[in-house]
């Protein structure tokens, strides 16, 4: 029997981050890159797959407990051929003290009664809050900051994963109770925003109820969010994509033959990048206090990814420094990982600026929500031939609709109007790029 420990990889910038599903039990076989452990951070869900083959013999977090980089979390008695491969440098971190989900053959030790006991992980059902016997599932953090104002988390409603309560969630109740007349104090705090009537629709003929994906769930916090807090303006532009697109034709034999495919994306990305050169003001976020602008130094380009999963936005890192065959392979390495849920956190962090592409589906224009904290998104929809008159006839030119929305703290209608302008400039002839 050889035993590996099975440490948390690279989580990219956060200290730690909440375990919010077990996907295993002791004595489960599982293969390489097989899920373990999802992970939430303030940005996305992630999974961490097992780095060797093998069967499960100890497990040493549970479901809300907190890790960070290089915390041990599973024992696995790894496969012959899996051991020769795996450095043994892997198992030197030690472990935190976390609980230990135990095989349900195993006595499960006593814990104070003011303890949460572990709970016992079945043959075929991973570890969770029902399985704690929790009446509320929420991370520790959050019961003690409903503690500290008196809230039973009881009476909230949870809005994450499984229904897991978030610190907003508390935030919120008490914000309803005060604005419907709980806070005695003449100090007012507005009126709110009215909620939408509940309605029966079962009346109406026969439903069906499914729960949202988790990555909707994340991502639909933060775009509400940002629709609250930001106050978004959406700038219409179109440009012609007629010479770039019959360059992009030119280059795909020698591109295929390398193995990339080129896609108009990657030569919109260099054009707004060249843009926002131009334009500090739009690769920039606000200070927290709303009193300054931070303008950053660095270009790196969010993508919105369609995956099966939902909506995920991977982050491609430098894109000034690199040109356009190798932007085509890292966009074809991150939509790939992100269609695979493999994506890490490092890959959906550091974005200044993003780009939301519906042209491969179809449409006219759309109004994109701006990716907080960043202060402007652009999107793009299908382009097509129209009549263009040169003066003299009409001719077929290649016409890309186009819009961005952005921050109207951060920017006015004239810098806003003035950067679209300048991105269809660059994309309408590709020359000015080099200039």
């Amino acid at each position: 029997m050889a035993i590996q420990q099975i440490n948390i990889p690279d989580i990219g910038d956060f200290d730690s981050v909440e375990v919010i599903e077990v996907l295993v039990s002791v004595g489960d076989v599982v293969a390489v890159d097989d899920s373990l452990l999802t992970l939430e951070s303030d940005k996305a869900t992630m999974e961490i797959p097992s780095p060797v083959a093998g069967t499960i013999t100890k497990i040493a977090v549970s479901v809300g407990d907190d890790v960070a980089e290089g915390d041990m979390v599973f024992d696995i008695d790894v496969s012959a051929s899996a051991s020769e491969d795996v450095p043994k440098e892997e198992s030197v971190v030690p472990a935190k003290e976390a609980p230990i989900a135990q095989a349900s053959t195993a006595p499960v030790a006593e814990v104070p009664k003011a303890a949460t006991q572990a709970p016992v992980a079945s043959a075929n059902k991973p570890v969770n809050a029902q399985s704690m016997g929790a009446t509320s599932h929420a991370s520790p953090s959050v019961r003690a900051f409903a503690r500290k104002l008196g809230v039973e988390l009881t009476q909230v409603t949870g809005t994450g994963p499984k229904g897991r309560v978030q610190q907003t969630d508390v935030e919120g109740l008490i914000k309803s109770v005060m604005q419907s007349g709980g806070a005695a104090s003449g100090a007012t705090s507005g009126a709110g925003i009215p909620p939408i009537a509940t309605i029966d629709f079962s009346k109406f003929g026969d439903t069906t109820t499914e729960a949202l994906g988790r990555i909707k769930k994340i991502s639909g916090k933060f775009l509400h969010a940002s629709w609250l807090n930001v106050p978004h303006v959406t700038q219409f532009d179109e440009c012609d994509i007629t010479d770039m697109d019959q360059f992009r034709k030119d280059q795909k034999a020698i591109a295929e033959k390398q193995g990339i495919k080129l896609t108009p994306l990657v030569f919109v990305m260099k054009a707004v990048v060249k843009a926002l050169q131009d334009f500090p003001s739009v690769n920039a976020s606000l200070s927290p206090d709303g009193q300054s602008i931070i303008k950053k130094q660095y270009y790196n380009i969010g993508i919105a990814v369609d995956t099966p999963n939902g909506l995920m936005v991977p982050v491609v890192k430098d894109v000034d420094k690199k040109g356009i065959y190798e932007l085509s392979r890292d966009l074809m390495e991150i939509s790939g990982k992100a269609r695979e849920g493999k994506l890490s956190a490092s890959d959906m962090s550091g974005g200044t600026f993003t780009i939301s592409s519906l042209g491969g589906i179809g449409g006219t224009q759309f109004t994109p929500i701006v990716n907080a904290p960043e202060v402007a998104i652009m999107g793009l929809s299908k382009a097509k031939m129209q009549p263009v008159w040169n003066g003299s006839e009409f001719i077929p030119r290649l016409i890309m609709p186009f819009s961005v929305s952005y921050d109207h703290r951060a920017l006015d209608g004239a810098e806003g109007v003035r950067f679209t302008t300048t991105v269809g400039k660059y994309l309408s002839d590709l020359r000015q790029l080099i200039l």
